[in-house]
C-alpha cells in the first residue's frame, strides 16, 4: 500500500480517468460511510414515519432474502474491482512490465488486501480476529483469479464465471439441508426466525448450510480466543467464490468499456443488467436458488450483478452520453480514493464524533430537536470524512495498494 501523488491535475472537463466509473464506485462509499448518519435510530424515534422507515432499511442490511441499497455497497464495490482490472492490466503492460511482474504485484495487492480487512476486524479486539467475510478480505481472496482470468479470452470468462456458480450451487444442493429436529439455537438463530427457507431452498437456510460447516473447520484451525460456532450475520468465508464471479461480470464491464472506446456501450450495459436481474429473479422464485446476500448465493451474484451493471449504465448515460459532469464531483473526489474513505471510515469515526463533542458540545447537534440529534452528528462527520478526501484531491495524494 502507498500514497502516491498523481502527475497532473484531474479535471473534469478533460479527464484523463472514466469519470462514470469513478462517480459509481463514490456513490458506493459514500453509502458505506452514511451509516454514520444513523437513520435506523431516527426512524426509532419517528414510528408512523414512512420517510424514515424507508431510510432506515435502505441504510440496513435486509435479515436474509432480498435487497435494499445498503445491500449494494459490497456487490459494487466488488464489481468495480473488475471494471478497473483491464485499465490496470493495460496501463502496466504500457510501462513495459511483464506478466511475471503483474503477478507478483496482483499476489502482493491479494495478500494486503486480506490483511488490511483482518486489521480492520481486529479493532478493539484482544487479539487478531481471524475472519474472511468483509468485503476487503473477500475481493483479496478472489482478486488473483480475477487477474489470470483477465487474460483468457472473453468465452472463458464467461465459462468460468457459468462454472464457478453452477459448481458452486451444486456443492449447496448437494449437502444436507436442515432437518426437523435441527438445533438452530445453538448456531444463534431463533427457533421461530421467520426468514427460514423450506423445501430445496431449505439448503441457503442461516448457519445450517455448506459453508457454515467449512467456517467451523477452517476458522477453528486458526489462533482464537474462543472457539468459532457461528457468525452471527450468518456471514461466510466461502462467499470469495461466488464473489469472484461478482468481479468477472466488471471484469466484463470494462473490456466492453475499453473495446468500444470512445462510445460507451450504454445499451449492452442496460441489456446485460436486465438479463442478470431476470435470471436471478427467476432462480429465486422457482426456488432453485434464493437470493441472499449474507452467503452470497449464484442467484445474488447474477441479481446484483445486473444491478450492478444498471448503475453504471446509469452513470455512463449521464456523465459519458448527456455531459452532466459536474454533479458528479463530489462523487469523484470520493472514488478516486476509495481505500482511504474506507480506512477513515472504519478507523476514524469515533476520533472525529468525540472531537466534535468535546470541542462543539452536544446541543448543537439537537437544533433541531433531540430525535434528530444522530442524523445532525452524521451529517456533520461526514461533511468532515469529504473535506480530509477533497484536502487530498487537491494535493493529488491517492492510497493505492
Amino acid at each position: 500500500m502507498n500514497l502516491t501523488q498523481a502527475a497532473e491535475p484531474i479535471s473534469l472537463a478533460a479527464p484523463p480517468r472514466n469519470i462514470a466509473v469513478d462517480a459509481y464506485r463514490g456513490l458506493v462509499m459514500l453509502l458505506m460511510m452514511g451509516e454514520v448518519m444513523q437513520f435506523a435510530r431516527v426512524a426509532q424515534a419517528f414510528p408512523n414515519s414512512f420517510f424514515w422507515r424507508i431510510l432506515a432499511f435502505n441504510q440496513t442490511h435486509v435479515e436474509w432474502a432480498g435487497m435494499g441499497l445498503h445491500d449494494t455497497i459490497q456487490p459494487g464495490f466488488s464489481f468495480l474491482v473488475g471494471v478497473a482490472l483491464p485499465y490496470s492490466i493495460h496501463s502496466r503492460a504500457c510501462k513495459g512490465q511483464s506478466f511475471r511482474r503483474q503477478l507478483a504485484h496482483t499476489l502482493w495487492r491479494s495478500l494486503v488486501l486480506v490483511f488490511l480487512g483482518i486489521f480492520l476486524r481486529s479493532t478493539g479486539s484482544s487479539q487478531t480476529n481471524f475472519t474472511f467475510e468483509d468485503t476487503l478480505t473477500q475481493i483479496g481472496l478472489g482478486y488473483t483469479f480475477a487477474f489470470l482470468l483477465a487474460h483468457c479470452r472473453p468465452r472463458w470468462q464467461w465459462t468460468a464465471l457459468g462454472g464457478i456458480l453452477f459448481g458452486y450451487w451444486m456443492a449447496w444442493a448437494l449437502y444436507p439441508a436442515p432437518g426437523a429436529n435441527f438445533d438452530w439455537v445453538a448456531v444463534g438463530v431463533p427457533a421461530n426466525w421467520h426468514y427460514n427457507f423450506t423445501g430445496f431452498a431449505a439448503h441457503w437456510n442461516k448457519n445450517s448450510n455448506l459453508g457454515q460447516v467449512f467456517d467451523v473447520w477452517f476458522l477453528n484451525l486458526l489462533p482464537r480466543a474462543s472457539r468459532f460456532v457461528y457468525n452471527s450475520g450468518g456471514y461466510l468465508t466461502l462467499s470469495f467464490i461466488p464473489t469472484l464471479g461478482t468481479i468477472l461480470l466488471g471484469l466484463r464491464a470494462g473490456e466492453w468499456f475499453r473495446a468500444a472506446a470512445p462510445t460507451i456501450p450504454v445499451k449492452r450495459f442496460v441489456l446485460a443488467g436486465v438479463l442478470l436481474a431476470a435470471a436471478g429473479l427467476l432462480l429465486h422464485f422457482t426456488g432453485v436458488c434464493p437470493i441472499v446476500k449474507r452467503i452470497w448465493t449464484p442467484s445474488w451474484t447474477l441479481f446484483s450483478g445486473g444491478v450492478c451493471f444498471l448503475f453504471l449504465a446509469a452513470f455512463s448515460w449521464a456523465i459519458d452520453v448527456k455531459g452532466y459532469r459536474k454533479w458528479a464531483f463530489p462523487l469523484v473526489v470520493v472514488g478516486m480514493n476509495s481505500i482511504a474513505a474506507y480506512l477513515i471510515a472504519h478507523l476514524w469515526e469515533d476520533f472525529i464524533v468525540s472531537s466534535l463533542h468535546i470541542h462543539l458540545g452536544f446541543k448543537m447537534f439537537q437544533a433541531f430537536g433531540a430525535e434528530l440529534e444522530p442524523l445532525m452528528l452524521g451529517i456533520a462527520v461526514m461533511l468532515i470524512y469529504w473535506l480530509i478526501l477533497y484536502w487530498m484531491y487537491r494535493r493529488r495524494l491517492f492510497l493505492r495498494i
